[in-house]
């Protein structure tokens, strides 16, 4: 008999053993591409990270590059600020108090200089001053005198003209008094010639009155003319003698009016405007005085003794409460001199 093959009867199930088998290939499989990428999820979020990082560095470099480009040099002088800003205001103070209480006693003395200068010259360009309104005056008087006079001697004219006139038309009527037929004629013939006769007794009576104004006009125009030289003459010997006076002091004046004028720059306008109300209500110009033996050197009244502490400590400007003058004390004084 032949040996027959016993052939696996294939079942719908498989075996526990097969499936095994099976499986754990698979699983090795399964395992191998999870082992690849885990390192791949790792360089990937070590790459998002380094990103990340190098993202937050760069953020800040671009915003201060932005904002030097706006402001380059902000940051340089911030600090520079602050640094010399706190002290110097109370020193910058100080001084200027005691710049500006110098600057006011160095104008009151080149003021009063000024003021000694224009004293020498006493009262001369005031009388110069008079003298040419004096002049001017007399001229326009003369002036006027003159037109009168030609206005008298015209009238004058026509008042002879009108007694020609009035000569002829008599001449007229007496001619044709001769060749009337009437008396009714006659007589306003006769009435019209004594009419002309009284038009040049009238005209007459007016050229005696011009002559005579105009005679007085002319001789008043003779003794103003005489007034006009001696004037002209004083006028001249006036203005010498203040040309010479000048020459003498215009350098002087104008040196101290140019120093006057840096002084005036330190100072401020409202203390400006107080010096000079305080020199035009004073009488001799002074509006900056010293303090001599405790006293105001303006209106001499005592000052106390605080008021001194004050004024020696230079912090503020005081004035005296008698007088309203500003007081100095006798170290800014030799600081000036």
């Amino acid at each position: 008999m032949a040996k027959t093959t016993k052939e696996p009867i294939a079942t719908s199930k498989p075996s526990k053993l097969l499936k095994k088998k099976e499986e754990e290939p698979v699983k090795k499989d399964e395992k191998k591409p999870a082992k690849k990428v885990e390192p791949v999820k790792k360089a990937s979020a070590s790459k998002t990270a380094e990103k990340v990082t190098s993202k937050s560095k760069e953020k800040p470099k671009e915003k201060v590059t932005s904002k030097e480009k706006e402001h380059p040099k902000s940051k340089e002088k911030e600090p520079v600020k602050k640094k010399a800003g706190k002290p110097e205001p109370e020193e910058v103070g100080e001084v200027s108090i005691e710049k500006k209480l110098i600057a006011l006693y160095s104008l009151q003395q080149i003021d009063s200089q000024v003021d000694k200068i224009r004293i020498i010259r006493g009262e001369l360009p005031l009388e110069v001053q008079d003298l040419e309104d004096e002049i001017a005056g007399l001229e326009t008087r003369i002036n006027n005198y003159i037109e009168e006079t030609h206005a008298f001697e015209k009238v004058i004219q026509e008042k002879k003209q009108a007694i020609k006139e009035s000569h002829a038309l008599i001449k007229k009527y007496e001619e044709q008094q001769k060749n009337v037929r009437n008396n009714r004629e006659y007589d306003s013939l006769s009435k019209e010639i004594e009419y002309q006769n009284l038009e040049i007794q009238l005209s007459e009576k007016h050229i005696r009155e011009n002559q005579q104004a105009a005679e007085l006009k002319k001789a008043e125009i003779e003794q103003y003319q005489k007034e006009l030289k001696d004037r002209k003459n004083d006028l001249d010997i006036k203005k010498n003698e203040l040309d010479d006076i000048v020459a003498e002091t215009e350098k002087e004046e104008n040196e101290l009016i140019k120093k006057s004028g840096q002084n005036r720059k330190v100072i401020e306008e409202r203390l400006i405007t107080a010096y000079t109300r305080i020199r035009k209500n004073a009488r001799n110009g002074l509006a900056v005085v010293k303090i001599e033996r405790d006293a105001c050197g303006g209106c001499f009244n005592k000052i106390p003794p605080q008021h001194q502490l004050d004024i020696r400590m230079h912090k503020k400007i005081i004035v005296c409460e008698y007088c309203g003058r500003i007081l100095v004390d006798e170290g800014i004084a030799s600081m000036f001199n």
